[in-house]
């Protein structure tokens, strides 16, 4: 059964130990193994947006819910990360640097229970393809609000300093979307 205090306790626990991301790799993987537990400690997922569960210096867990058809342009974290999907689909669409852009390298797809490490290193889009919400714990190895970051264009792979409020932005657009389907019902 998930809890949620116990699962930060976990993590926190977890994020002293020598490889701090298998062991919160284990810790999401036994969260999502079950989703329904995870939606009735989280609550139903009626909205897009993030959830911080627990900060700190070196841990951050969030819940995220990305809108329908939501698509998250390249970005990057600078610190480890691993996602734990309890509904829904996300796609994750990998690049590397190169040159004055990126190029792109790969796409792993995501379902319910499915987890993920992420390296630091790692440059990533994000697409729900889904008409719901696709739900997932995500865990990162520091602290993901404080740690400076980069996003690109995703037309040109033009690098620049990540923009919290175009994030923020283009989850309340979600939200509006989901509205507007919402009262097409």
């Amino acid at each position: 059964m998930f809890d949620k205090d116990r699962f930060i306790e976990d993590c926190r626990a977890a994020v002293r130990e020598s490889n701090a991301q298998a062991a919160i790799r284990e810790l999401v993987t036994r969260a999502v193994s079950d989703p329904a537990q995870v939606v009735r400690a989280l609550g139903e997922p009626k909205r897009s947006g993030v959830e911080t569960i627990y900060k700190a210096d070196d841990l951050t867990i969030l819940n995220l819910c990305w809108g329908p058809q939501m698509v998250f342009k390249p970005h990057d974290h600078r610190m480890w990360a691993v996602i734990g999907i309890y509904g829904g689909r996300e796609e994750n669409f990998f690049f590397r640097r190169a040159g004055k852009g990126l190029t792109r390298h790969g796409m792993k797809e995501l379902n319910a229970k499915d987890v993920t490490p992420l390296g630091k290193s790692i440059i990533h889009a994000v697409t729900n393809p889904l008409d719901q919400i696709t739900a997932a714990i995500h865990v990162y190895g520091g602290d993901f609000f404080a740690t400076p970051r980069s996003e690109w264009n995703p037309k040109t792979f033009e690098e620049m300093p990540y923009d919290v409020e175009g994030t923020m932005r283009a989850f309340e657009e979600a939200n509006q979307r989901l509205g507007a389907s919402a009262g097409r019902s």
